[in-house]
Order: C-alpha cells, then sequence, then structure tokens
C-alpha cells in the first residue's frame, strides 16, 4: 500500500490484550487507536476513519455484531477482523452476513495478526485502485465500464458488454489509434469481414451516445483501427 502507515482500529475489552497487540503493532509502524466496548468503538470508527477494524465479538454495552451491523448501514468497504473465542459455525456465519471480513480465533499468535492485517488492507486498496480505473471523464460524460453506464448530465445511458469494452479500449487509449484486429480478437473472437462490419455498427452505436458533446470524435484511422479524440 505504497508503504503508508496502516491506520488501526482496535476493539477489544479485554484491556490487557488491546495493550500487547497495541504495543506489537506500533513496533511494527501500524497506527493503532484503542476502544473498549461496542459503542466506544462505533463513535471512534467515525471519527478516525481506519483502514482496517480489528474488533473483538463479545463486548460490553454493544457486541462487535452489533456495531459492525451500524456501520455498515453506511461504510461498506472498510475491511473488519473479528477476533473471536467463539467457535460455533452459526457465530462465523452471522459475522460475514453483517459484512465481516475476516475471521481470528483467540488465543492467536501476533504475527498471524499482522498478516491478515496486511492482506484484508491491501485487497482494499488494490479493489479502489481498480474501481478508479474503471471510471473515465469523456468531454462531459462519465464512463463506468465496470457497470457499463454513460453518463451525461445526469442521464444514464445502459451500453452492451461489447459497446463497454470497446469504449474503455478507446479511452485507456485516448488520441491512439486501437487496433481493429486486436478488438476483433479479443470481442469477436476472430478478425473476419463480417466481424469488421460488425465491429463497425458498434462504433456508429457509440457515436450516436456520446453526440451530445461535439468536442467528441470516434475517428477511423482506415486500414488500422479507431481513435478517441476529446478536443
Amino acid at each position: 500500500m505504497k508503504n503508508e502507515k496502516i491506520n488501526v482500529l482496535l476493539v477489544e475489552d479485554e484491556q490487557t490484550l488491546a495493550m500487547i497487540i497495541k504495543e506489537t503493532l506500533e513496533e511494527r509502524s501500524f497506527i493503532i487507536h484503542t476502544a473498549f466496548n461496542g459503542e466506544e468503538g462505533l463513535r471512534m470508527f467515525f471519527e478516525c476513519r481506519p483502514d482496517v477494524l480489528v474488533a473483538d465479538v463479545m463486548m460490553p454495552r454493544m457486541d462487535g455484531f452489533e456495531m459492525l451491523r451500524r456501520i455498515r448501514q453506511t461504510d461498506k468497504k472498510t475491511p473488519v477482523l473479528f477476533l473471536t473465542a467463539r467457535s460455533a459455525i452459526n457465530d462465523v456465519v452471522e459475522g460475514f452476513e453483517l459484512g465481516a471480513n475476516d475471521y481470528l480465533k483467540k488465543p492467536f499468535g501476533m504475527q498471524e495478526l499482522i498478516v491478515r492485517i496486511k492482506a484484508l488492507v491491501g485487497k482494499a486498496f488494490n479493489e479502489m485502485e481498480q474501481e478508479k480505473a474503471s471510471k473515465f471523464e469523456i468531454g462531459n460524460y462519465l464512463f463506468n465500464s465496470t457497470t457499463q453506464i454513460l453518463i451525461f448530465a445526469g442521464v444514464r445511458q445502459s451500453l452492451s458488454h461489447r459497446e463497454a469494452e470497446i469504449l474503455r479500449r478507446l479511452c485507456e487509449n485516448r488520441n491512439q489509434v486501437v487496433n481493429t484486429q486486436n478488438i476483433l480478437l479479443d470481442l469477436w473472437g476472430d478478425d473476419s469481414f463480417f466481424n469488421s462490419r460488425s465491429l463497425h455498427v458498434f462504433i456508429t452505436k457509440l457515436r450516436h451516445k456520446l453526440s451530445q458533446d461535439d468536442r467528441i470524435r470516434i475517428v477511423n484511422v482506415r486500414g488500422i483501427g479507431y481513435k478517441l479524440i476529446v478536443n
């Protein structure tokens, strides 16, 4: 995660264990915030906005499950690792259904905790990067290649899979020619004359869908491919 320190909120009512975890992780250059019950943990979560939440399940005033249920009403993405002395499978299932990402059963080794935290934060970071990589500004249009949605002035258009994939390639290579043969092999499976005519139809559809901003052009570079230009 770009060598940035990982910001952890630890919610654990066993204060001795909490201090051991805090000291161990701080020695490894983590930033640790601690809370000792679910109510305090809930408040601190929204104050410090951690990269990862590590929480006990059984706690006074509010248990870990209820704390997570409330967090997930507004925050769906922050990774959550539960620490639990429970081993009943229904507890594990309940936690995952509420939006937990991982479990660690007490007693556990500190190295395992560190590995689990890093894995969760790394996965969340990668997902965030992938999400950013799927969003494009095309003039006054916004395009999300994952959801296959094109937005102009608040109006949403759904694209077909092939339309979205063609437009994604054009966006990723803006002002450069995207080779026709590569598109055909990737999306149609062969570069026959019939399929190249089909591709041209899809390009025409995309031009129409992008026509409300006259700065946008999809240019046909004869015999080579297509180029997206935004003036």
